[in-house]
Order: structure tokens, then sequence, then C-alpha cells
């Protein structure tokens, strides 16, 4: 059987995620909970055979949970002696999890603990390094039973979301990009949170024209207005080409979220036709695309 209560192709329906403090742990948990992954951080290692239960299948046929990562650390330093014997009590259940070691140097642990200045929980009084070597001499055991030991050293928080999502994803992009564009007025104030922003005071503005003052930009009349102004087009076009080369590499980054502001000066007309052309574009990409318009009916 393959391991753990595999859902996917090969991929592993229960992962087990331990190793040093400090040596991302807590990032691998948040790419793997990107990937649908139920996570549980720091897990009592005596409730893993219980825990194991709700990963095989009932009398119908389908698990309570399908996939789950369990982090379990030297704060279960008393119990982590019975290690291997809970991954045979796992296997008796027909669970065999897919068990993944991290690390780093000592010299990265240090930076990355007096960067955070949080104490390390092997932390003996005899100073970091100690703590961190003492650590190291604990796991020595657990980190044998590993079918995958990742030294995250030369990692960002970045590379090494892409690295789980790389190998753990049915595909190699993960959960896809999601990106909300947002129509809005300058005279209202700029959204929150806008990752990029587009201007578009620029362009021939509806307001001006009596019969189209009173409609939104996305009105036929008002579109049919924009369509005949050669410069409109070239704008969406100039701002869909930036965007179609951004987002790849955002998403590579491991950007889940993207917001795009587009503004004019009331929010009622050229940023909302711009804002659903890009939309258009981009969906028409393969890309998840959702618009607001901010200010459309002020």
């Amino acid at each position: 059987m393959a391991k753990g209560n595999t859902v996917e192709s090969d991929l592993p329906g229960l992962i087990i995620i331990t190793g040093l403090s400090g040596s991302g742990m807590s990032s691998a948990t948040n790419a793997f909970e990107d990937l649908g992954y139920f996570c549980v951080d720091n897990l009592p290692l005596t409730m893993l055979s219980t825990f194991g239960r709700l990963l095989v299948p009932s009398n119908e046929g389908k698990a309570a949970i399908e996939r789950a990562v369990l982090v379990i650390n030297i704060r279960e330093r008393h119990f982590l002696p019975q290690f291997s014997a809970e991954l045979k009590k796992l296997a008796r259940k027909s669970l065999i999890p897919f068990v993944i070691f991290f690390e780093a140097s000592d010299e990265v642990l240090q930076r990355r603990f007096s960067e955070t200045r949080r104490p390390h929980p092997a932390d003996n009084g005899k100073g970091l390094l100690a703590s961190i070597r003492a650590e190291k001499r604990a796991m020595t055991d657990v980190k044998r039973l590993a079918d995958l030991i990742i030294d995250t050293s030369d990692h960002t928080v970045h590379t090494l979301r892409s690295l789980i999502v790389q190998t753990f994803s049915p595909n190699t992009d993960g959960r896809p990009l999601k990106v909300e564009i947002v129509s809005f007025g300058h005279k209202f104030g700029n959204p929150r949170n806008v990752d990029i922003l587009f201007d578009v005071r620029h362009l021939p503005n509806p307001y001006f024209q009596k019969e189209l003052r009173h409609l939104p930009g996305d009105n036929p009349q008002v579109i049919a207005f924009f369509n005949k102004q050669p410069e409109v087009k070239e704008t969406v076009d100039r701002h869909v080409d930036l965007l179609l080369y951004l987002l790849p590499r955002y998403l590579r980054e491991g950007k889940s979220y993207l917001t795009v502001g587009v503004g004019c000066t009331g929010g009622r007309h050229r940023s909302v036709m711009v804002a659903n052309a890009i939309r258009k574009a981009l969906k028409a990409k393969g890309f998840e695309v959702t618009v607001t318009h901010r200010d459309i009916q002020k």
C-alpha cells in the first residue's frame, strides 16, 4: 500500500513533520495547508495512533480525513524514544506515514533564533549553540527514520514553499494564484492592501459627455464610447501584458493572493471599464480573477 491513505496519484495521505527547532517546520506546515492537508501542530506522540484512525476508510469506504500533516518536535522529548514504536502501531492499521525531517546548520539556526529572540525549546542554560547541539543529539534516532531529510540552510520561506509544492502537489503550481481587481475613485482614497496600482485618469472621461455622465462604466453605451478611443485599448493591452509577465513570478514566490487597483477620478467610468477588460483578458489566460467596483454607486 502506498504511504498513508493516498488520495491522489502516489502522494502520501499522512505526513509527519519533525526536525530541529528553527529549521522551517512551521513554514512547511503552512505550505501543506495551502495544498489542502489537515495540519496539526505539536500533536502528542501518544495520540498518533488514535489520530490515525481518522485516516482509515470507514465501512462506507471514506475516511474522516483524507490527507493530514502532523508536526512532532523536541517539545515531545519525553516520548521521542517511542517514536519508532508509534510508527509501528500505525503500520498495523495499514497506515505508513511519510516522515520528513527538517534541519539546518548550527550557524543558520543561531541566526534565526537571534533574529526572532525566541528561547530555544531545548535551552539547558548553557547558551543557544549548546541548546541547538543538544537537540540534534536528542533527535538522532528520529532522523534515521525519516523518508526525506530537508536542509533549509539555504532556503527562504518562498523557496521552501516552492519545494514543498513541487514535491507534494498533484500539479507543480499548487493552488492557483487568486487575483482581485478593485476599481476605485482617487477622490475617495486608495483601497487598502493593493499590490499593484494602475492609474487610468489619462484616458478620455465619459463624465464630460452629458448623455453618458449618469451611466456606469459597464454600460454598453459607455463601453462603446471607450472602444472608439485607440488609447483605451492600448492602455488595457499594456496593463494586461505587464500582469501576464508578473503573475507567474508572484506565483513562483509563493503568493496566493494578489490585489490590483485600477483608479480614475470618481471610480464610476474609466476604472470600471478597464478593470472589467483586464479581468476578461486574464480569465482567458486561465487565471482566477474577481472584480470589485468599490465606488461605482457613488
